[in-house]
């Protein structure tokens, strides 16, 4: 198991009873496994043509700021709403445990631009799914999508459809 992995924590009954929160923390604190991780998630993109990475809020901007600077390409931020200036395009999504919403500024990307989706986990796949909604609506081409951890009972994955790749660098 690399070292990275280890350093990943799991807090239970986190934000609700019943969650096991999947604490990233610990492994962001230790620079070599920081490192590690990206280049982890940076493997399986490295021949592939981006130019930008969607960084899912708020975990997500975390691995995807050194991801796209790694892969030498620009960064979109996902955010949650009211929290981008200027006109934006929205994308409601249920979650594991509620329903909630991500945005996007409406003039982030040149249609037809190549963009990896990332974020921390998947785990019901409704998030990665909005962004991609997001990504769509702004004409761009969805390359594929890279989470740091898959949840794979939780079944994430079959809501990922349409052929782009989708790359999880651990799945426990």
């Amino acid at each position: 198991m690399a070292d990275w992995i280890q350093r990943i924590r799991d807090v239970p009954d986190f934000p609700k009873p019943g969650i096991v929160f999947k604490d990233i923390m610990p492994m962001l604190a230790d620079p070599a496994a920081n490192a590690a991780a990206i280049e982890a998630l940076a493997a399986p993109w490295r021949e592939t043509p981006i130019d930008a990475v969607m960084a899912i809020e708020a975990r997500g901007f975390l691995l995807g700021a050194p991801l796209a600077r790694e892969l030498g390409v620009g960064l979109v931020p996902v955010r949650k709403p009211g929290k981008l200036p200027g006109r934006v395009i929205e994308q409601r999504y249920a979650l594991e445990y509620g329903e909630d919403a991500l945005q996007v500024q409406a003039d982030a990307l040149p249609p037809g631009s190549r963009v990896l989706l990332v974020d921390d986990v998947l785990a019901t796949g409704g998030t990665l799914a909005a962004a991609r909604g997001l990504a769509e609506a702004l004409q761009a081409e969805v390359v594929g999508a890279a989470v740091l951890l898959e949840i794979a009972f939780l079944g994430g994955r079959s809501r990922w459809n349409g052929g782009a790749p989708l790359r999880a660098a651990w799945v426990p």
